[in-house]
C-alpha cells in the first residue's frame, strides 16, 4: 500500500515540458487523456466542463473539476462489501457546482477588495501540469495558475483510504505579499441530530466568518446569523470576536456554528504557545462513519455548521464545512519565496 503524502516531499513548482489548459472541447479532453491519462487516471467532459476522475485499486475514487480546481466528489471504500463506497462530501449542481472540496486565497492586504469587489483569487484558469502514479494505489494530479506575481501550484492525491489537496504559492514579484489562505471541505453526514467532532477538546475558539468563495454553501454573513429557535436553535447566537476553550471532547454539530480553532493572535506573538492540534476526527453516526481532518503548515481550522438552514438546498443530507485555513494571521510570503500548505482526509473505516 502507498504511504500518506508526506508534506516535506510535496511536489515543488517545477518546468513541465508543456502543460495543456482545459478549454471545454473534447478535442482538447483527448490531448489531455494522451498526455496525462495514466491508468487509474481519466479525463472526461461533463456538461461542458471538463473533468478527471482518479480511481485506485480498491476502487475508491475521486472527481475534480479541472477550469476551477474543484473537488465535485470522494467516495472511499469504507466497507468490506463489494458496493463499499460512500460519498464523502456534500456537492450542489448548477451553473457552478458549490460546496465539495475548494481552494480560497484571499488577498490579506485588501480585506474588502477595490470598490467592493471580493478580493478573492478566483476566475483564473487552471492548467494541467502533470500526473502521477504508483502502481494505482496512489494517484496524483497537478493544476497550476498564475495570479498577477504568483505562481500557483494544487496538488491532490488519492490513496486506497485517503485523499490530500496541497496548496503551493511562490511570489515572483519584488515586494511581500500577504495572504489568507484555506482549503475548505463541504462534507455530507445523513442527519443532523448524528454530526460531531473529536479531539479539539482544550483547543482555543473563536466565533469568525468563513474566507468567501465561489463554492460556499452559507454566505460569511449566512455562517454568522443567529440560528432560529426551535429544537436545536436558539435565538442567540456566539459573539464574534469572543475566545474560548473547547471543553467538550465531542463536539456537537446540530446547532449553528462558525469558529476558528487555533492559537489567538496576541498568543502566537510569544516564543512559545499551544499550537492547535494538527488533526481530528469527524463523527457521522447515522452511517456509523469517521473521517480523520490533517493540517499541514496552516495555522488553524475551521468549522462550521448550519444548524436551521441545514436545508436550504434540499433535506436529503446535513453538512458541515470545516478545513485548514491561516485567516487571523494571514501568511506573508516574501519576494521570491514559496509557502506551503496542505489537507488530508482518512480514515480507517475498514
Amino acid at each position: 500500500m502507498a504511504s500518506l503524502i508526506s508534506f516535506s516531499l510535496l511536489p515543488k513548482p517545477k518546468a513541465v515540458r508543456s502543460s495543456i489548459s482545459a478549454p471545454q472541447t473534447q478535442t482538447i479532453i483527448e490531448r489531455l487523456e494522451d498526455k496525462f491519462g495514466r491508468k487509474g487516471i481519466k479525463f472526461s467532459e461533463s456538461n461542458n466542463i471538463p473533468m478527471v476522475e482518479l480511481k485506485v485499486r480498491n476502487g475508491s475514487s475521486l472527481k475534480l473539476s479541472l477550469s476551477d480546481a474543484h473537488v465535485v466528489s470522494y467516495k472511499p471504500k469504507v466497507y468490506w462489501k463489494d458496493e463499499g463506497f460512500e460519498e464523502v462530501l456534500y456537492t450542489v449542481d448548477g451553473d457552478e457546482s458549490r460546496g465539495g472540496v475548494g481552494v480560497v486565497i484571499v488577498n490579506g492586504e485588501e480585506p474588502n477588495g477595490p470598490k467592493g469587489v471580493s478580493s478573492v483569487i478566483s476566475g483564473y484558469d487552471w492548467s494541467v501540469k502533470d500526473t502521477d502514479s504508483d502502481a494505482i494505489d496512489a494517484l496524483q494530479i497537478e493544476l497550476s495558475c498564475t495570479a498577477g506575481v504568483l505562481d500557483i501550484t494544487y496538488i491532490v492525491s488519492l490513496y486506497p483510504v485517503s485523499m490530500a489537496t496541497a496548496l503551493v504559492v511562490k511570489n515572483n514579484g519584488r515586494k511581500p505579499v500577504t495572504l489568507k489562505p484555506g482549503i475548505m471541505s463541504y462534507l455530507r453526514f445523513k442527519k443532523r441530530s448524528g454530526a460531531g467532532i473529536q479531539g479539539l477538546k482544550g483547543c482555543s475558539y473563536c466565533p469568525n466568518p468563513p474566507l468567501s468563495s465561489p463554492f460556499e454553501l452559507l454566505s460569511p454573513s449566512e455562517a454568522m446569523k443567529a440560528d432560529s429557535s426551535g429544537w436545536f436553535g436558539s435565538d442567540e447566537g456566539e459573539k464574534p470576536g469572543i475566545w474560548a476553550v473547547e471543553d467538550s471532547v465531542i463536539t456537537l454539530l446540530e446547532k449553528k456554528m462558525s469558529r476558528i480553532y487555533g492559537a489567538p493572535p496576541a498568543e502566537r506573538l510569544k516564543a512559545v504557545y499551544n499550537t492547535p492540534p494538527s488533526k481530528f476526527e469527524t463523527i457521522d453516526q447515522g452511517r456509523g462513519l469517521f473521517f480523520r481532518m490533517i493540517r499541514i503548515g496552516f495555522e488553524e481550522m475551521y468549522v462550521g455548521s448550519p444548524g436551521s438552514m441545514w436545508d436550504k438546498y434540499g433535506k436529503q443530507h446535513y453538512f458541515v464545512c470545516t478545513g485548514p485555513t491561516s485567516m487571523l494571521v494571514p501568511v506573508d510570503v516574501a519576494s521570491g519565496k514559496t509557502w506551503r500548505g496542505a489537507m488530508v482526509i482518512e480514515h480507517d473505516n475498514l
